[in-house]
């Protein structure tokens, strides 16, 4: 009888543990939808999209910084940040203003807009933003010749570095994982 309750509080145990790693992942994941909705919202950028960047580079954790520099939840680096501030006409605009959860949010999403409109005329615009996003407007250039111009195919298996093309794939499998959540889908 004592082995019994033996392995039933083991189970039990174990059973709240499971349980309190899935809430920790869920509310991690799920306390920024409030900024990353508003953000998607005002520059008409997918809100799935935006979440899934915010995953890949942060993890959802706004206070991070990169190893280029880079800082908060869409790891928005300086030169960015001061286009989009310059751009909002921000007054008094400084780079760690970054560190908060809405200002990076909201410029980050505002350059994957930004990024999203420079190549609308390809077949998957996503594809080249976040490429872009990750590894540079220089290098997308030299992915993005003849046919991978418009067709992404073509551009993913032209693109030169294993992670950018890691990178995107990912953020769009993660964007498509949302999008089945129906992140940010009104009714």
């Amino acid at each position: 009888m004592r082995g019994r309750w033996l392995w039933i509080a083991v189970v039990v145990i174990i059973t709240d543990v499971i349980a309190g790693i899935w809430w920790v992942r869920h509310w991690q994941q799920a306390r920024h939808d409030e900024v990353i909705l508003a953000a998607a919202k005002r520059y008409n950028v997918e809100p799935a999209l935006v979440k899934a960047v915010v995953w890949r580079e942060s993890s959802f954790k706004a206070g991070v910084r990169g190893k280029a520099g880079e800082l908060g939840l869409m790891q928005i680096r300086e030169p960015a940040a001061r286009e989009w501030a310059e751009a909002e006409k921000i007054v008094g605009f400084s780079f760690d203003h970054l560190l908060n959860a809405g200002t990076n949010t909201s410029a980050g999403t505002w350059y994957l807009a930004k990024l999203s409109r420079r190549y609308s005329h390809t077949d998957n615009p996503a594809a080249y933003a976040l490429a872009d996003y990750n590894a540079g407007r220089s290098h997308v250039l030299q992915w993005n010749k003849d046919s991978a111009a418009t067709n992404s195919s073509a551009f993913m298996a032209g693109m030169t570095f294993p992670g950018t093309k890691r990178y995107v794939l990912a953020v769009q499998q993660r964007r498509d994982f949302y999008r089945a959540q129906k992140f940010g889908q009104t009714h």
